[in-house]
């Protein structure tokens, strides 16, 4: 007998001719399966993204300090500059993580995945915390700047809170989901969160990867927070979710911690057939024989000092820290050697740096550039650990995706008549360039061929949404400025070629043109940013350097960094200000500190920007760009082979940085020498500057290697 009403199956065939999913109750209704217990939420969706992004390699590091000698890394064949030549190199990815996420499960990193054993861990720390502060502490002389989020973490939070739970929930089911196809078949998962969340977060591990691959709840408790509140107990712990792929495949190791004293047990007996216990080995008199230990067998309740309180070494003033003894009991657990761990959630990147000092391999991704940056200065303290202690490290290459997530924007269908095909490529182009319009505030004006609006008596040029502005393209604009005799010109773009300022700009100055170059923020592809004027284009930064030759040697100084970054109005801070309290902001490339005293008053601003230096965190040279080309691996849309490209870009070889630490607020401004030692005429030199908000900045020179 047909289970199917005749209404059921004409509602079928018409779901069918619609080519749509069919509605969820037709999961019961045309398959044996019994329903089982199932979370269901607010705009709960089975669909998972599957966009496949090319990921962009856009530095790579594997000689942590140039000291002036070749530093061969027994890890690794090498090239003769101490470059790793070939083999796995660890990733620190830049974007949004479902999108990694899935071009990782699509795409072709994964087969590289594959070839080295697949992703045998993965940890994730992901925002739990509705009421989370995100704000970021930076140190200026004896203050304290602090760094709001970025608009696009601001958005990334309102994607995962906009609507509450539900949202949340919607988050992370997609990611876990996705997550879950990347792991090796005997691999695990682990997920920490807190009481905000923890009861839904199993609820949706226990429906990804089952009850049955259900391992362990852990408790982390952390006994020297300071409580607050009077009216409940104090919360201090965490929970750690661990499931495996498949418990009866997993890599799980032994957790043995110290004891604070020694105490004596009983040998046991294993027997391997049962896989159990059986009783106790005794002498040949009968009696038990006991040991002296000074270890036990970890339990599921993990007191770890939080990395607030007892941690001040390794303490980053990132909000969202933690201590890095719990990631080094997870990676000792749940892998081996040389196996790949995951973090999808990287923060300040903890689980990266252990998993290096543990010899694993390891990807690790996050929204924020900021994060991003904090991680590389701490994995480059690491390498150099490593090095000084002759110990062997593995490269690391720094990647996003935000170039393609660009081109995925205006992405056309390829599956299109070409005359259709055309109109839609217009249409989507026309949207883009109304879209940036929109957030800069610009009226449109037609009839030009660089000028696509105006704003306060300047002209608006749109730069091309998947190339970078070059010279060409402005002696362009310039040749129209030119033609109209306009003398104020802003040009937005998303990236600019690498080494064009300062020099065309004072070139046009010349001739009476004003340029002023801006960078087009990703945030202007969500709508939400844009209707509510939060789209900030920043003016682009330039750099100053000095080489100095020393026979067949260069060295580097940094001369000088020009940033004219404005975080927000500076009226409006002053009359939003209480009496007898202070605000640090940023204005025109400046950090104030504004105080109004008790009685309303706003005293002297006071600058802690001192001098152009203060606002530089890290910089990096690159002694010979142009050395390895940037090739991307995409799939081909013909015949949708992988095919490897170059992109005309090239890959910055971090070969000497110098950087500020908590610890060590120095900066040398000036490079080692770096010896050209057989090589004559042409080099070209980049010099990579991240500032104190994490943006940086590239500047190219040329120099001319003489024979000796």
């Amino acid at each position: 007998m047909s289970r199917l009403t005749p209404l059921e199956i004409k509602e079928i065939q018409r779901y069918l001719k619609e080519d749509r999913p069919l509605p969820e109750k037709y999961r019961f209704l045309l398959f044996e399966n019994k329903r089982e217990v199932e979370l269901i939420w607010n705009g709960k969706n089975s669909n998972v993204c599957n966009v496949v992004l090319p990921f962009q390699i856009i530095e790579q590091i594997d000689e942590p300090r140039d000291n002036g000698e070749t530093s061969l890394n027994p890890l690794f064949e090498v090239d003769n500059r101490g470059r790793q030549k070939e083999g796995w190199t660890n990733k620190l990815i830049w974007g949004d993580n479902k999108l990694i996420l899935s071009s990782l499960k699509y795409g072709p990193m994964r087969e590289e995945i594959e070839r080295q054993g697949g992703i045998k861990l993965i940890y994730i720390d992901p925002p739990f915390d509705v009421g989370a502060d995100f704000t970021m502490d930076i140190e200026i002389g004896d203050e304290t700047f602090t760094k709001s989020p970025t608009i696009i973490e601001e958005i990334a939070y309102r994607d995962t809170w906009g609507n509450g739970t539900d949202s949340f929930i919607s988050m992370i089911y997609e990611r876990l989901s996705l997550m879950k196809d990347l792991l090796a078949e005997d691999g695990s998962i682990y997920v920490h969160c807190d009481w905000h969340v923890s009861n839904h977060i199993r609820e949706i591990l226990d429906e990804l990867f089952f009850p049955q691959n259900f391992i362990n709840e852990i408790i982390w408790h952390y006994p020297d927070k300071i409580p607050s509140g009077t009216k409940k107990l104090p919360q201090n712990h965490d929970t750690i979710y661990f499931y495996a792929k498949n418990k009866n495949k997993k890599i799980y190791n032994l957790l043995k911690v110290l004891r604070n004293e020694p105490i004596k047990l009983p040998r046991k007996l294993w027997n391997p057939e049962l896989q159990k216990w059986r009783g106790y080995q005794r002498d040949s008199s009968g009696n038990i024989i006991y040991d002296i230990v000074n270890y036990k067998i970890e339990d599921d309740v993990w007191t770890i000092p939080a990395a607030s309180v007892v941690r001040g070494k390794e303490l980053l003033n990132y909000p969202t820290q933690k201590p890095s003894e719990i990631l080094y009991r997870i990676i000792e657990m749940s892998s081996n050697k040389n196996d790949i761990i995951a973090d999808f959630f990287c923060g300040s990147g903890t689980t990266p740096s252990v998993a290096e000092k543990l010899g694993r391999k390891w990807i690790a991704t996050d929204i924020g550039k900021f994060a991003i940056h904090t991680t590389r200065k701490r994995l480059l303290g690491v390498q150099r650990e490593l090095k000084k202690d002759g110990k062997t490290f593995r490269a690391f290459e720094i990647v996003n995706i935000g170039k393609y997530e660009r081109q995925h924007y205006v992405a056309i269908n390829l599956d299109l008549h070409e005359e259709e095909k055309i109109r839609q490529q217009e249409e989507k182009e026309l949207a883009f360039q109304q879209l940036i319009l929109n957030a800069y505030h610009t009226e449109p004006i037609n009839g030009f061929k660089t000028f696509h609006g105006k704003k306060s008596g300047h002209m608006v040029v749109i730069g091309p949404i998947n190339l970078p502005v070059t010279g060409l393209f402005i002696e362009e604009v310039i040749l129209e400025c030119r033609k109209y005799h306009v003398t104020n010109v802003d040009i937005l773009g998303f990236e600019f070629e690498m080494g064009l300022f300062p020099h065309i700009l004072d070139e046009a100055k010349k001739i009476g043109i004003t340029i002023s170059p801006k960078y087009i923020p990703i945030e202007v592809f969500d709508k939400r940013a844009v209707e509510k004027d939060q789209v900030a284009f920043h003016d682009v930064a330039y750099i100053e350097v000095r080489p100095h030759f020393n026979q067949n040697s260069v060295s580097i100084e940094l001369t000088n960094y020009s940033i004219f970054y404005s975080e927000a109005n500076r009226s409006d801070i002053e009359s939003k200000l209480r009496p007898g309290s202070s605000k640090i902001f940023i204005d025109q490339g400046k950090i104030i500190k504004i105080t109004k005293d008790k009685s309303g008053i706003i005293k002297q601003p006071e600058i802690l920007t001192k001098k152009w230096s203060d606002w530089v965190d890290y910089w990096a040279v690159d002694f010979d760009f142009e050395m390895k080309r940037e090739i991307v691996a995409v799939k081909d849309p013909t015949t949708d082979e992988i095919i490897e490209k170059w992109t005309g870009n090239f890959i910055f070889e971090n070969e000497w940085q110098t950087f500020r630490t908590k610890k060590d607020r120095t900066l040398e401004l000036k490079s080692i020498y770096h010896s050209y030692k057989g090589v004559t005429g042409r080099k070209k030199i980049a010099v990579k500057v991240v500032d104190i908000l994490g943006n940086d900045t590239m500047r190219i020179i040329d120099i001319n290697i003489e024979s000796n």
